[in-house]
């Protein structure tokens, strides 16, 4: 039989945690044992005394708040530490449906699926904007691009991982973990499903970030950082032609002004291409290296999988 935790990562949700906790299933077929986990993220209120209140088994607590993604990895450690066969994580605000976990973890529980991610169909979803449901498209797609998984909903935070998936993932992230857990996981040539869930009318404004502009920022920086870990040769060889080819042209156009017999006019785009060109040789150079560190840093996650695993007696 499966034994199930269900994370909750909260930021001063004492209001809205009752509400979520209230809607968690109690049984799903195939499931021997539901706990839950609160993860206390350096909350100012209640949330804690709040989660003991209503029966929370588990709950683990930061002295400070250290944002999205570190909480979303202490639970990680924890739950794997409590023996789970599969980790649910879902926001506390309340926008998830209890009754969706089922169909959530039912490719995991089939095998099919590494991570489940709860698809809320941003693109037809009443509770988004037009300008949100266009972000969200174009992140998804953005998503899409850089991993090479299809994800309709790439940042929904209601998703689900399988004990095996949960220790070969590393979240470095402070402010989120949703793009960062599917690049890392298709570079690791995990599995990932997307399952349509349906969601509850928002309670309060998100927390995450402060407007849309500074949410696409961080992701962006997300992405970016996540795409040159991974496949840094890639990026900077990429970027190292395009200036080298821009670098050419003025250089090919002194050549040929120089050759007609008039090239002494045309020194700035000597000077300017040969500018371009060093740009575009640092970055081969700069690819070379990243490429060997990322290497390095293949085998560093190699060697934390395997302490993980010593530590939890799953060798």
């Amino acid at each position: 039989m499966t034994r199930l935790v269900i994370q909750i990562p909260c930021f001063n949700e004492a209001l809205t945690l009752p509400g979520t906790l209230a809607d968690l299933p109690q049984d799903i077929d195939g499931v021997s044992s539901i706990e839950v986990l609160v993860i206390d993220d350096g909350s100012t209120d209640d949330t804690s005394a709040i989660a003991s209140h209503h029966g929370v088994q588990h709950i683990v607590r930061h002295t400070h708040n250290q944002g999205l993604g570190r909480a979303f990895r202490t639970g990680l450690d924890h739950a794997l530490h409590l023996g789970a066969d599969i980790i649910v994580n879902l926001d506390a605000d309340g926008q998830y449906c209890g009754r969706d976990i089922a169909r959530l973890i039912a490719p995991l529980q089939s095998g099919s699926a590494d991570i489940v991610i709860g698809d809320r169909q941003p693109t037809r979803n009443p509770e988004f904007s037009r300008l949100k449901r266009g972000l969200q498209w174009l992140g998804s797609r953005a998503v899409a691009a850089l991993s090479g998984i299809e994800t309709p909903d790439a940042v929904s935070g209601f998703r689900a991982l399988s004990r095996e998936a949960a220790l070969r993932i590393n979240i470095l992230s402070k402010f989120s973990y949703t793009v960062e857990m599917i690049i890392q996981a298709a570079h690791k040539q995990m599995r990932v499903v997307s399952i349509p869930v349906s969601t509850n009318p928002a309670r309060r404004p998100s927390r995450l970030f402060r407007n849309l502009p500074h949410f696409v920022s961080r992701q962006l920086i997300t992405m970016l950082r996540m795409y040159a870990m991974y496949s840094p040769m890639r990026l900077f060889f990429t970027v190292g032609i395009l200036l080298s080819l821009l670098g050419l042209m003025p250089v090919l156009r002194f050549l040929i002004q120089y050759f007609s017999g008039d090239g002494s006019g045309h020194i700035q785009s000597l000077l300017l291409g040969g500018v371009l060109l060093t740009m575009g040789f640092v970055l081969f150079i700069a690819g070379v290296l990243s490429d060997l560190i990322s290497q390095n840093r293949q085998l560093q996650e190699l060697t934390l999988e395997k302490i993980r695993r010593l530590e939890l007696g799953n060798q």
